[in-house]
């Protein structure tokens, strides 16, 4: 029975941008969330009831109820697709991820597609279970990984004037170019430009992997008919935004879950603080990700908070997610 006060405090992602700053030590209390949330309440009434015993308290059998009478007894579990207050939001941390990282140059396409493939593997062990619990039907997504890249459900990929990995929800894969994340393509820099460890890119991807938990809740498909009604082009960009810090929020849990056994130490820790703080819109561009300072906020939002709750950003200030 889902219920009780849940509390979130919330404080992002895709083109480059130079800038940030590393944390001193994980020895050192971390900061708290620099955006707060507003506290909600799911509603206390239970979204399923026990079905009632076959038998009665004298040991007889129970007479079949008519359908009609049966309906009323037993509630058909339905989650929560809503932006703010999705059944997502209820499963807490994910669990520690036994997902062990060899040392990888970026820059060898094969085996950063090998490490992109076992890290998805990961993903899914530590995702599938908590999902299903909270009763989301859960699938893992597929993945095409290529060196110099290709075409998918949803367009090339990368797409045109980018190096970054995207999301399809037609087909609920993943799609990256190794030699475009790495080394860049055309004028844009890769993300080697900014840390060389693999973990970055990992980073990446477990963002695009929180594009799929959104597409297994619900959380997309209420996005997008937002999108639809939205009037206005600033409008449709705000809700991009808040839809793209949430996956990185995500992605944050799950570097998290795995930081023991991948490992991220402290250094590696403060190196993806400041990658995802360098990562954001470009001025002059569309602004549908988020700005990189705000990139950065809701991944150690993720990273530090730890819990889904907290990765809302439905329920966050304008100035946190633009």
């Amino acid at each position: 029975m889902i219920g009780g006060l849940l509390g979130a405090v919330a404080a992002v992602f895709v083109l480059l941008v130079v800038g940030g700053a590393l944390l001193k030590s994980a020895r050192q209390p971390q900061p708290p969330s620099p955006v707060a949330i507003p506290t909600f309440t799911f509603p206390t009434d239970a979204p399923f009831t026990r079905a009632p015993d076959d038998t009665t308290r004298t040991g007889e059998p129970r007479a079949t109820p008519a359908p009609s009478e049966a309906l009323t007894r037993t509630r058909v579990f339905r989650p929560n697709t809503t932006l703010t207050r999705n059944t997502v939001y209820t499963i807490g941390a994910l669990p520690r991820s036994a997902c062990r990282a060899p040392a990888t140059d970026i820059f060898d396409n094969a085996r950063m597609k090998a490490l992109i493939l076992r890290t998805g593997q990961c993903m899914n062990r530590t995702w599938g279970p908590v999902l299903r619990k909270a009763g989301i039907d859960f699938a893992p997504p597929g993945y095409a990984i290529a060196a110099r890249g290709g075409r998918g459900a949803c367009g090339d990929f990368p797409q045109r004037g980018s190096i970054v990995p995207y999301y399809c929800p037609r087909n609920t894969t993943i799609y990256a170019s190794t030699s475009a994340m790495a080394g860049g393509r055309g004028n844009q820099r890769g993300y080697g430009a900014l840390s060389t460890w693999h973990g970055a890119i990992i980073g990446m991807m477990s963002h695009e992997y929180g594009h799929h938990v959104q597409h297994l809740t619900g959380l997309s498909n209420s996005w997008w008919s937002r999108t639809l009604a939205s009037r206005s082009e600033g409008g449709r960009l705000a809700l991009s935004r808040r839809h793209e810090l949430q996956a990185n929020c995500f992605g944050g849990m799950w570097m998290r879950a795995a930081a023991a056994s991948y490992p991220i130490p402290p250094a590696r820790r403060a190196t993806l603080f400041n990658f995802f703080s360098n990562v954001g819109d470009w001025p002059g561009y569309p602004r549908d990700h988020g700005s990189p300072a705000n990139s950065g906020r809701w991944f150690r939002q993720g990273y530090q908070r730890g819990t889904a709750a907290q990765c809302n950003t439905w329920l966050a200030s304008s100035s946190s997610t633009s």
